[in-house]
């Protein structure tokens, strides 16, 4: 690693006027969005993503906003990096090749999984592949059982073999995983000091470090998930590493992490596996820190970008969180039919829906849109780059809702008329469409498919998406968000300021943080006291060690947490630890809180039946949470004027009309515009659908009202006074 000098802690921009030289990127699969502030300034850049070397998208995105800035690498004080390399890696197969090492007979666990059906009455039912093929997964002779008591020897003979083959085999990447590692890590630690004497230029990944948790399957998923990228994330983050010092960059970057918190590089090279969602939990945070500013308790983020469409929930300023998530789900829609990992995550629905989607007509003869996308290379038809498939992109094109000279802050030239025949010549010569009708059917399906997951993922967490605030952002969002919203029955949303790299601004709000997990199972009624204050020391020196590596000298907040169940259940809740040494007295409050807790959820709970903790974590921020200064819509001011107007196709009277266009940065907080009509600004468009009322928040959030859900609204209170 090149000498770095050590980096200051980021600080939210809500805390006062920060002065510094901050940088933000996001790398997503179609565009790597750049922001950078310097006090009041702000500049953004949208650039090509290079998907063979993503490096090079970020150091000529850097390079273009710094001389935008008319600033020097050298000035830079924070870079804060998300990344979809990981991601992207799992979902398309294109990680490393990589091997398991597990305990003798438990090398199928990866496929055995947890002998369930995610779609009971298939009878065509398919799996995921486990990322490992069965011929590089191997068993070695080692036993310890889940008290962390060594009952058989690793076989050392064995393992210095079994090196040998991985090397034969041209293996770049190992999981270790054996059956109780997290109760004991002895062995996973002694296999990976063979392995390193032996065959040295293996990465080494071990379950005790990255997941050290009960169940196996879980365990086993994310290590070999970890293995899987880490050869070629490392690769990526130390080449940028490389290229930003020759270029001047003082400090070590940033990189955003799944659960929506900032970690060292180093960190990233370690554990690539928390990387998994990092931009999309870029996007969560900015969407948090915009409710909190408009007093959205409820608030639905949606991202849609390039590629892909993210949908989060928040609740009272909060994103929703988890523990683990799925990737590579067979049937996107199907909890369960995908491969899990179990990291400290943001939890959220991610579907293929994105400007570059494609769309044709399937085997029913029905138009299809993704989750399958054009990517920067060749790119959607309309960029002239060799794309020859119709896409969403292609279909906003086509009917007028973007200036083709602007796109992507005129990055590419968008021409109409190859997405008109792109359109033809894909979906018009089988369904008999016209290309706009077809267009408008692609923009309807693509909007409907967000819809049904913004449903699905509602019910899945028991909630209702038409309470919420809809907050939209990424360079596709604004296009949809006013269709999306009325087909969610939700009547209020908001394009925030900066919305077309809203992913990238939210690295921003982020804080430094890291948490730590580990299994430990302990009956209340018995517990060890001494065990349990032993492994909250470790956790929380672990993390306190991640968080003072990037932030030094800041003030350490922490959180610790149990999870907890009562005997024989199968899953655990989360109640918080009392402060202080964990002695007789706190387990007694932890027991009552507990309790409190599951009646809290469930209704009642069960006095009669032993509590039981499975796992404690130590959660670490630097710095507390900064409340966001608040927004508001000053009184009415006069309507806006538009100077210009685009022809627009209009899909209810099937024919091309003039709408009047806005320049958002002409616009003054309080002015107001009704639909239909189109905002534009740099990065993106935002397209107010017929029966809409904008108005320009006091901090530049345009805010969208649904004059027809508000007045359904209006009746159905009033026919429920009248009925009271």
């Amino acid at each position: 690693m090149p000498p770095t000098q050590t980096p200051q802690a980021p600080q939210a921009p809500s805390a006062g006027l920060d002065t510094r030289v901050r940088v933000a990127v996001d790398v997503g699969g179609t565009f790597t969005d750049v922001v950078l502030l310097h006090g009041a300034r702000k500049h953004t850049v949208k650039v090509l993503t290079t998907p063979q070397a993503p490096e090079q998208a970020v150091l000529s995105g850097v390079e273009e906003i710094l001389r935008l800035a008319e600033l020097d690498w050298t000035q830079v004080e924070l870079l804060i990096l998300g990344t979809t390399l990981a991601t992207n890696a799992l979902i398309e197969r294109k990680g490393a090749k990589t091997a398991l090492i597990t305990t003798h007979g438990f090398r199928d666990l990866v496929e055995i999984g947890l002998e369930d059906r995610f779609a009971q009455y298939d009878v065509f039912l398919e799996k995921p592949a486990p990322l490992v093929p069965r011929h590089w997964r191997h068993g070695v002779v080692e036993r310890v059982n889940a008290a962390g008591q060594a009952l058989t020897a690793l076989d050392e003979a064995q393992v210095e073999a079994l090196a040998k083959q991985l090397v034969a085999d041209g293996i770049e990447s190992v999981a270790v995983c054996f059956l109780h590692g997290y109760a004991n890590p002895v062995h996973e630690r002694r296999v990976r000091a063979i392995l390193a004497k032996h065959a040295p230029q293996l990465w080494v990944s071990l379950a005790s470090d990255v997941c050290p948790e009960i169940r196996e399957y879980e365990r086993l998923s994310t290590v070999s998930a970890n293995a899987y990228v880490q050869p070629q994330v490392a690769g990526y983050l130390r080449r940028l590493q490389q290229g930003l010092t020759q270029r001047g960059l003082h400090s070590e970057p940033f990189l955003m992490t799944s659960g929506g918190a900032l970690t060292t590089l180093q960190s990233g090279i370690d554990e690539p596996v928390r990387l998994v969602e990092s931009g999309p939990a870029g996007g969560a945070v900015l969407a948090r820190q915009v409710a909190e500013q408009i007093g959205a308790a409820r608030a639905l983020s949606f991202d849609m970008g390039g590629t892909t469409a993210k949908i989060c929930f928040i609740d009272d300023y909060q994103p929703q969180v988890s523990r683990s998530f799925e990737f590579g789900r067979v049937h996107r829609h199907l909890k369960g039919s995908g491969l899990p990992i179990r990291i400290p995550v943001i939890e959220m629905v991610e579907i293929g829906a994105g400007g570059g989607s494609i769309a044709r007509v399937n085997h029913l003869g029905v138009v299809q849109v993704g989750p399958d996308s054009a990517g920067s290379s060749p790119g959607p038809a309309a960029y002239g780059l060799g794309g020859a498939q119709p896409t969403v992109t292609d279909a906003h094109a086509a009917l007028g809702h973007v200036d083709p000279a602007r796109f992507a802050v005129g990055k590419v030239q968008l021409d109409p008329r190859l997405a008109r025949a792109a359109l033809e010549r894909g979906l018009g010569a089988q369904t008999g469409l016209e290309a706009e009708p077809a267009a408008q059917a692609v923009i309807d399906i693509v909007t409907e498919n967000m819809a049904n997951a913004a449903r699905v993922h509602a019910s899945e967490l028991g909630k209702s998406a038409d309470e919420s605030t809809l907050i939209a952002f990424g360079g596709a969002a604004p296009l949809h968000a006013a269709l999306l919203a009325r087909k969610l029955g939700i009547a209020r949303l908001v394009v925030p300021n900066s919305a077309g790299v809203g992913s990238a601004l939210g690295f921003l709000w982020a804080p430094v943080a890291y948490q730590t997990v580990r299994s430990l199972h302990q009956r209340l009624g018995r517990i060890d006291h001494t065990a349990v204050e032993r492994l909250l020391g470790e956790l929380t020196e672990t993390a306190d060690a991640v968080v003072l590596r990037a932030a030094p000298g800041e003030v350490l907040v922490r959180q610790r947490q149990v999870f907890m169940r009562y005997a024989g259940q199968g899953h655990e809740i989360p109640v918080a630890l009392p402060d202080g040494p964990f002695d007789a007295s706190a387990s007694s409050l932890l027991h009552q809180r507990f309790e409190q807790r599951y009646a809290e959820l469930y209704g009642r709970s069960l006095p009669h039946i032993a509590a039981e903790a499975v796992s404690w974590s130590v959660a670490v921020q630097a710095g507390e949470h900064a409340a966001p200064a608040p927004d508001h819509i000053p009184a009415d001011q006069a309507r806006a004027v538009s100077t210009q107007s685009r022809e627009v196709y209009d899909a209810d009277s099937g024919q091309w009309q003039a709408v009047p266009v806005y320049e958002r940065q002409l616009l003054k907080p309080g002015q107001w515009l009704a639909g239909p009509a189109l905002i534009v600004e740099d990065e993106t468009t935002t397209h107010v659908i017929a029966g809409f009322e904008v108005r320009l928040s006091q901090l530049g959030a345009l805010i969208l009202d649904d004059t027809q859900q508000l007045a359904r609204a209006a009746e159905a209170e009033a026919e429920l006074v009248v009925a009271a």
